[in-house]
Order: structure tokens, then C-alpha cells, then sequence
């Protein structure tokens, strides 16, 4: 929370879901919301706050979608295509729920530009500042897995050609260059491109795996093993990797709200999220149970790969800019954060200055860097989605938002029997955050230190190819 938020002064401030929607209180309506918002309106400044719902809407989409349905079938394969339906439609709807939190939260608090902003409120400046470490570290590693997941579309489509960290290198100068656009306005033209790249890339693969007799990566000829189960028999670090990656693919909700500030009507957030949600967790349970189905513990990670090379490369021909556009948000997200930190009680903030491009470019050039250092060290998808769901995202995307609902709803807890359920259900959502942040960052490094072990990564900087790993 800004020290001069209208909270602190003492002035009433009406949650934005409730504001009244009469033409009579249009011009105070307008003028409450512009004063309650960071980026202001007017006075010759450049105006931030341009994106439509339905624009906000596929960027949400976007934010998702993209690397989640490229690793959910790979992880049915660990738990098993029931157990896997139920744990896609388990986390998307915490999802949805949790970002549905955050985004009422914000439009209650004004001033509240992330959620570091509503860890402010809840918990202090000390608390603010861990959830903006826990914010970065969490989107240059989803950061870092766009930029892996393009680097081996770029092997495939070029068989090869060159060392894959310099592909690497390529597919991060690529995403640093969008991720600079200033305002979400303008990425909001790439994600209609990057979302419908993927989805077509991944309907593509989807129709190529049902149209073949074997899964590509299966011995062609004699008897072979599928590898499609019901109900799997996971140990315990590979099935709470599994279920970290499948949680991550719909965690990155946080990302939500810097979008808010930009919206021209932040009142419509649940509409764009529902919407999005609505969408995912169809795609991801239609698409992921196909695939699995059809590719058992062939399917390849990220699942583009699946249905043999020649589908590989159109596949990856196409959802080339969407890998792209993923990685981009997830830099210009993190920027954005640390861009708003650095200028906010700044006049540099909306200015068309030298120091407020000089902190900008220089945002979006960190986070760029930081995720690149990340995808090389830790070449193989799962793994790096698996790392966020479980270290970062599960406090972040789970456990705070449930702390956010019990701070504005204390009366719950000695009210009607719903509202005391409701009130230790959300207390219960945060102990499964605190279970899935311990349990699940152990998982994942302890298949990192094994993948190590036995050679399925060769070493960090490599030129390695790990795109089959799962």
C-alpha cells in the first residue's frame, strides 16, 4: 500500500464490485476510480490504462495456457489419467478461485498494484518484500521455461543445427525485444497471435496422435508396452512433481493483476477471468487425456514432440510465436513489478523521460537475462514448471490468497455454520499450500539431483538436447 492511499487518509472507499452503475454518478464514479487506481488518467501523461476485458481476458489466457497443456500429459503418464482428470480439475478450480480472491482484494484496497502491494496490506512492509522476491523468482522461472520450450522448437525445426543454449540465446533476445513494450495494450495484439498459435499447434498434435498405429517414440515393429494407466503407482517424489507441474499450469494468477491497473474498467477483472479459466480447464482436460490416451509413457515433454517429426516441426512451425509471446509476459509481467517499485512516487512513472525508459528497458533486460541463466541450468521442462508450482507459486498463488480472503472476512469465523465452514476451508487451503511448498520443492529436487545423476542432463550450459525428457 502507497503511503497516500486513500485507506490511510481515512476517506470511505466502496469496494469497485459494489460502485454504483447509475448514468447520475458516472463523472464521480469515474473520478473515484482514477483516484483509486496507480496508473492516473489524463493530464498529458501517458495513459497505461487501455486494455478492454476481452483484451485482459486473452492475455490471461496467454499467461496460462501455453506451457501447461505442453506438460500435463507427461505428468497423467506418473499419476494415472483419473487421478491426473481429477488433479487438472482440482487445481484449476483453486485457481480460479484463489485468482478471483486477488482480484476483489484489489479492487477493495486502493493503491494495490501487485500482490506484493496485498501482502502489504495484510502483513507489513517485511511481508511485501518477501512476496516481491517470491513474484520474481517465480515468473523468471516460468520465464525460463518459455524460452527453454522455444529453443526446442528451434532444434527441431532446424534439426539441430546448432548448440542449444545458443538457441537459447537466440529465443531470449526474441522475448526481451516484446517483453519491452511499455503497456499491456500492445502485447494484447501478440497473445490473440501467441494463443491461437498453440492451440492450433496443439490440436495439430492431438489429431496426429490418433491418426498413427503406435506413438512415434515406441519400437515401430513386434510387441511393445503402452503405458496408459487408469490409476498409476507413483513413489512419492515423482507423483507430487507430477501433481506441482499440473497445479503451476493454472497458478500463475498473480500475474493477473498489474493487468488490472492497466484495464479501462477494472470492475470487469472476473468477467475476463472466468472467461480464461473457462477455457483453460476444458483445453487442458480435453487435450491432455487425448494425448496421454493415445501416446502413454511415449508422450513427450513438451508434448509437441509426440506425434513424429514431421508433425514435430509443423507443430512447433506454428506455436513457435506463442512459446514466444508466453516467455514475453512472464519477463514483462516481473519488469513491470520492479519497474512500478522503482518509479511509483516518481514523476518518471507516466513520463516519456530518459530516466523512465533507462529503468524500463533495464527491467525488462534483468529479468530477460536472469531467465535465460535459469533455463540452461535446468534444461528439462517438467522440472522447471514442477520448481515454480511447488517453491513459488504454491505460497504465492495458494497460500496468500487464502490468507487475503480470512483478512477481509474475520466476522466469518463466529458467524452462520456456512460462513465458519468457509472461514477454516480457506485456512485449510493454506495449510495444502504450506504441504505442496515443502513437499513438492523436495520432489523436484530430488528428481533434478537424480536427472544429474544419470545423465539426463549433461551439465549446466551444455549443448545437450533435453527436449524428451519427462
Amino acid at each position: 500500500m502507497p503511503h497516500d492511499s486513500l485507506q490511510e487518509k481515512g476517506e470511505d472507499i466502496t469496494p469497485a464490485a459494489e460502485w454504483s452503475s447509475s448514468s447520475a454518478d458516472a463523472v464521480k464514479l469515474e473520478d473515484a476510480e482514477d483516484a483509486f487506481e496507480v496508473f492516473k488518467k489524463g493530464d498529458g501523461s501517458v495513459d497505461f490504462r487501455t486494455v478492454s476485458w476481452i483484451h485482459a481476458s486473452v492475455i490471461f489466457l496467454k499467461v496460462i495456457f501455453a506451457t501447461g497443456v505442453l506438460t500435463i500429459p507427461s505428468a497423467m503418464y506418473v499419476l494415472g489419467a483419473l487421478p491426473g482428470a481429477i488433479n487438472v480439475l482440482g487445481w484449476q478450480f483453486l485457481n480460479t478461485y484463489c485468482a478471483i480472491i486477488q482480484g476483489n482484494f484489489r479492487n477493495s484496497h486502493a493503491g494495490c498494484h501487485s500482490i506484493a502491494d496485498m501482502a502489504n496490506v495484510v502483513g507489513g512492509a517485511w511481508l511485501r518484500e518477501v512476496v516481491g522476491v517470491l513474484f520474481l523468482v517465480t515468473y523468471a522461472i516460468v520465464g525460463a521455461s518459455g524460452i527453454f520450450g522455444a529453443s526446442v522448437g528451434l532444434n527441431a525445426l532446424s534439426n539441430h543445427a546448432i548448440c542449444t543454449n545458443y538457441f537459447m540465446l537466440v529465443a531470449t533476445v526474441a522475448v526481451c525485444m516484446l517483453a519491452s513494450a511499455r503497456k499491456f495494450e500492445k502485447i494484447a495484439w501478440l497473445t490473440w497471435a501467441g494463443f491461437s498459435s498453440v492451440f492450433i499447434a496443439v490440436l495439430i498434435v492431438v489429431v496426429g496422435v490418433t491418426t498413427r498405429a503406435r506413438p512415434a517414440a515406441a519400437p515401430q515393429t513386434g510387441d511393445f508396452e503402452l503405458g496408459y494407466y487408469v490409476i498409476g503407482n507413483p513413489t512419492f517424489v515423482a507423483g507430487i512433481t507430477s501433481a506441482a507441474t499440473i497445479f503451476c499450469s493454472g497458478a500463475g494468477t498473480s500475474a493477473f493483476l498489474p493487468v488490472i491497473s492497466e484495464m479501462k474498467r477494472p470492475r470487469d477483472y472476473n468477467k475476463a477471468v472466468y472467461l480464461c479459466m473457462g477455457i483453460v480447464t476444458a483445453s487442458y482436460l480435453s487435450f491432455s487425456l487425448v494425448v496421454y490416451r493415445w501416446c502413454g509413457k511415449w508422450v513427450a515433454s513438451p508434448s509437441l514432440g509426440s506425434a513424429g517429426d514431421v508433425v514435430k516441426k509443423v507443430a512447433y512451425g506454428i506455436g513457435m510465436i506463442g512459446l514466444l509471446v508466453s516467455a514475453c509476459l512472464y519477463v514483462h509481467v516481473a519488469a513491470k513489478y520492479m519497474f512500478v517499485r522503482f518509479l511509483r512516487n516518481s514523476p518518471h512513472l507516466q513520463k516519456n523521460s530518459v530516466v523512465h525508459w533507462a529503468v524500463w528497458l533495464s527491467c525488462t533486460f534483468t529479468m530477460s537475462v536472469v531467465s535465460f541463466l535459469l533455463a540452461s541450468g535446468i534444461p528439462i521442462f517438467n522440472y522447471l514448471l514442477a520448481l515454480a508450482g511447488s517453491l513459488t507459486f504454491s505460497p504465492l498463488a495458494l497460500g496468500l490468497p487464502g490468507y487475503l480472503w480470512i483478512y477481509d472476512h474475520q466476522h466469518y469465523r463466529r458467524g452462520s455454520l456456512l460462513q465458519r465452514t468457509a472461514y477454516w476451508l480457506n485456512w485449510l487451503m493454506i495449510l495444502l499450500a504450506v504441504f505442496l511448498t515443502i513437499g513438492g520443492t523436495y520432489g523436484v529436487i530430488q528428481q533434478i539431483i537424480d536427472a544429474y545423476a544419470n545423465g539426463e542432463i549433461a551439465s549446466a550450459f551444455s549443448c545437450a538436447d533435453n527436449s524428451n525428457s519427462s
